[in-house]
């Protein structure tokens, strides 16, 4: 039809409807008839000027394909139903849509190139669509760069791959590098061009390649997570200069580099970082790191990083989940880092295994906060006795001190610990009787 209106609306969604296998919480058995207005009594349509212009049926368990015709939608919602079947090529004509949400389903192929031409884009969530042993993927497309608009960019938990060209790292795209013809010539086509992008999410895929310092462009970026990919090279500085960054997770990646030493005044909206079991992370925890205000979780662990634990880890006071585990950091004598973290009353997880630490357990951890669920200090050459004061860590869940060199009795106060699901004393010189619990 050359000139649509509420009509070409209601066929597009009673088309829909007809292609529904399965609708098992009967959620458009009797709400959608032609006996009534698709705008009226519904819920999940929002009808602005007598056109339908969001549809929102998430978490429906609806099974269903992605419809060919979406009449004038603006918003297409169907996360966490069971969609199936591919994403139509003919959803590159919907040019007014806005946002697309099709997360959680199980889509197969990939994303059609075409893509690129919905210039009105801003949302694309099309994550974790790898149930019943699905492939969704494919190379990701450097169309995506023609989305100007684009503030939310969510890819996770698929099968995306891509290399970026190491000899070319000046037009680098963020998987591939793609040229589009103009006019004047050749120009690169490059996902950092979208200025707006606010969330960048391609964990848990099979990318490569550099990082390109280009990922400065993105002033308005607040979460890039690009964990569990194959990403190589240089951690590029560029990443720590993006003020707004409230979420970085770089975490099980080929990267090498280390703390920027300011990093606490270049990152002050920063709540959550992870970079754990990254190939060659060195150098030391930075002092500044005490100025990042508003961090939540840190998450080294499994790298090299060296040196002592700073005490000015005690005043990230909203701290919550900490873990430097599987490093080579060390202590000074008293291992006073324990003591100033007694002032992040929210911390629940604390890790510092197998680092060696080389030091007595000071009576001050049982000063930790009463929230702490997990204490995990194995293979830390922790020595002297378990001080008593432990005990007082009620909330304990998860307590481990195993192949240390912890020696003389368990103390009686240990029977304090009355939610401890798991607690492991083993290969440590223990001795006398275990007190009653």
């Amino acid at each position: 039809m050359t000139k649509t209106n509420i009509t070409t609306d209601q066929l597009a969604l009673f088309t829909l409807k007809s292609q529904i296998v399965s609708d098992p919480f009967h959620f458009l058995d009797e709400s959608w008839s032609f006996a009534t207005s698709v705008c009226i009594g519904l819920e999940s349509l929002v009808a602005l000027t007598t056109r339908v212009k969001s549809l929102n049926l998430n978490f429906n368990s609806i099974e269903v394909q992605i419809p060919k015709v979406i009449g004038n939608l603006r918003e297409l919602k169907l996360r966490d139903n069971n969609l199936i079947g591919s994403i139509p090529l003919s959803l590159s004509n919907a040019s007014r849509l806005e946002t697309l949400d099709i997360s959680y389903n199980s889509l197969q192929g990939n994303i059609p190139e075409e893509i690129g031409n919905l210039h009105n884009m801003k949302v694309i969530s099309i994550q974790d669509n790898q149930l019943m042993d699905n492939e969704f993927g494919g190379p990701m497309h450097s169309e995506f760069g023609r989305l100007i608009n684009l503030q939310i960019l969510e890819l996770g938990m698929n099968r995306f791959t891509g290399i970026i060209p190491q000899e070319m790292e000046n037009l680098v795209n963020l998987v591939e590098l793609a040229m589009e013809k103009t006019d004047s010539g050749s120009v690169p086509i490059s996902i950092f061009n979208i200025s707006l992008l606010q969330i960048l999410s391609v964990w848990e895929n099979n990318l490569s390649g550099f990082l390109p310092r280009e990922i400065r462009s993105l002033t308005e970026l607040e979460e890039l997570r690009l964990a569990f990919n194959s990403f190589g090279g240089s951690l590029p500085m560029e990443i720590f200069n993006i003020s707004g960054l409230r979420v970085i997770d770089l975490t099980n990646n080929n990267l090498s580099g280390s703390l920027p030493p300011n990093m606490g005044s270049i990152l002050p909206n920063i709540e959550e970082l992870y970079m754990g079991n990254l190939t060659n992370l060195v150098g030391t925890i930075p002092h500044s790191i005490s100025n990042c205000s508003k961090l939540t979780i840190l998450e080294l662990s499994s790298n090299k990083l060296r040196g002592l634990i700073p005490n000015s880890l005690g005043y990230l006071t909203h701290i919550q989940y900490l873990n430097l585990g599987g490093n080579n950091l060390t202590r000074d004598s008293s291992l006073s880092f324990l003591t100033s973290l007694t002032n992040c009353r929210k911390l629940t997880t604390l890790g510092l295994y197998l680092n060696a630490l080389n030091g007595m357990l000071p009576a001050s951890a049982g000063n930790l906060s009463t929230s702490l669920r997990t204490f995990v200090a194995y293979s830390c050459k922790i020595k002297g006795r378990i001080p008593n004061d432990l005990g007082n860590l009620s909330s304990l869940l998860d307590l481990d001190l195993s192949a240390n060199s912890l020696a003389g009795p368990i103390p009686t106060t240990i029977g304090n610990l009355r939610n401890l699901q798991r607690f492991n004393l083993s290969n440590n010189k223990l001795k006398g009787f275990i007190g009653y619990m």
